[in-house]
């Protein structure tokens, strides 16, 4: 039996370019039902259920929240708190008060462990309330899932971004060196190669946390591709790491900056970048080598969106309401890949997702351990969506020199 009561949706983490969408299905798809009273949304995440900052969507019109739905980042504002046993108590303590009896909360790792602690809480108290995990991240490292919304959009900026630089550094050759969002998981960084045309365009060495990274062997690599190609494109994960587990960051950097929750900060100081330059032009001398940090910019970037990524977004976010109002356990929804290409969803147990990491199968990374398989091609081809852009060359009919003949 469906209770009845109030809906909650939530975002929480990193934004992505569709998070709105899953909000935007939990809203519209929950408002058909008759046994939902109101649907909320929780400003800024899990803090504004503690704060009791609620907006209630019901009175929205359903063309602004289409609206709403096509436009990048968390509407409902985000949070990076990570919520502990007393916290998630407190949660509930809001969602009882305000008769919550559907929990949606659009998230990644911790998001999930979040609504699997409520969860429990609920049932502890024998208060009938269900609570639906849907899917969230760029960095793809949700267990269970083929991919994760967020993911593909970022995943084609990437590739997209690394083509122009590419195209850039042929122009002007040189090193040119890009960090990529990515602490555990190398999806992100990996996706650089989805750029590639001709055999010899960058990204030509790819560096992801799934892999040891050895600096004197990253500078061997760097100086045989350069010296091969006359130039180096190279795209490195922010948490690519020593044979210890150190983040490379630390120990190239007399000072690291730690966020919220003790963990070094990666790539959004442009630190990594600058001190890998730094190594690349002190020991081979090359003087024309350049970095970026890719930071922020991937991860809600206006009109670099896949339609597979909105589409699916939405899914999950419908899937989760009708889970919700016609299952009877909570839970967190799946995307599983059916076919070439189509997709199915799945609810999995909260314990099977919560405060777990995914990262890149073997399968997907090349021996050499600095570029992808095929198998990651086709795996993540799909997802980049339609009207992905290409680069082409000029066919090079050279004319013979008059005054230089070669010979």
């Amino acid at each position: 039996m469906m209770p009845h009561g109030k809906v909650l949706v939530a975002q929480g983490g990193g934004p992505t370019a569709v998070i709105n969408q899953s909000m935007a299905g939990v809203v519209l798809e929950a408002r058909k039902f008759r046994n939902v009273e109101l649907v909320y949304g929780a400003y800024h995440g899990v803090s504004g259920i503690l704060k009791e900052e609620f907006l209630d969507l019901t009175q929205e019109t359903s063309h602004n929240i289409e609206m709403v739905a096509c436009t990048p980042s968390s509407a409902l504002g985000s949070t990076r708190d990570k919520p502990d046993l007393k916290y998630c108590q407190e949660i509930f303590r809001v969602l009882k008060a305000h008769g919550i009896g559907y929990f949606f909360y659009i998230g990644g790792n911790d998001s999930s462990d979040t609504v699997r602690i409520v969860s429990e809480e609920a049932r502890k108290a024998d208060y009938a309330l269900r609570c639906i995990h849907i899917p969230k991240t760029i960095d793809n490292d949700l267990v269970g899932n083929d991919h994760t919304p967020g993911f593909p959009s970022a995943a084609r900026f990437v590739a997209q971004a690394f083509m122009g630089a590419n195209l850039d550094n042929s122009a002007l050759p040189g090193v040119y060196l890009a960090v990529v969002m990515g602490r555990h998981a190398g999806f992100l960084t990996a996706a650089s190669a989805l750029g590639k045309k001709f055999p010899d365009d960058g990204p030509h060495l790819i560096y992801i946390p799934e892999r040891t990274f050895n600096l004197d062997r990253f500078i061997g690599e760097v100086k045989a591709t350069y010296d091969r190609y006359g130039r180096c494109v190279i795209a490195a994960s922010e948490g690519i790491h020593d044979e210890s587990g150190a983040p490379i960051i630390s120990r190239l950097a007399k000072q690291v900056e730690k966020d919220a929750h003790g963990n070094v900060q990666l790539s959004g100081t442009g630190a990594l970048a600058d001190l890998l330059c730094e190594e690349i032009k002190a020991r081979l001398g090359i003087k024309r080598v350049r970095g970026d940090t890719f930071g922020y910019l991937q991860r809600s970037f206006m009109g670099c969106v896949s339609d597979v990524d909105q589409r699916e977004a939405r899914e999950v976010g419908e899937k989760a309401v009708q889970f919700a109002m016609w299952g009877d356990r909570d839970g967190s929804v799946a995307i599983k890949r059916t076919g070439f290409y189509s997709v199915d969803y799945h609810l999995l147990p909260l314990e099977a997702v919560a405060g777990k990491t995914r990262v890149m199968e073997d399968e997907f990374i090349a021996a050499s351990g600095t570029d992808v398989t095929d198998a990651f091609r086709l795996y993540l081809r799909p997802l980049l969506g339609s009207g992905m852009p290409d680069a082409y060359r000029l066919r090079l009919n050279k004319v013979a020199k008059i005054l230089k003949p070669e010979g």
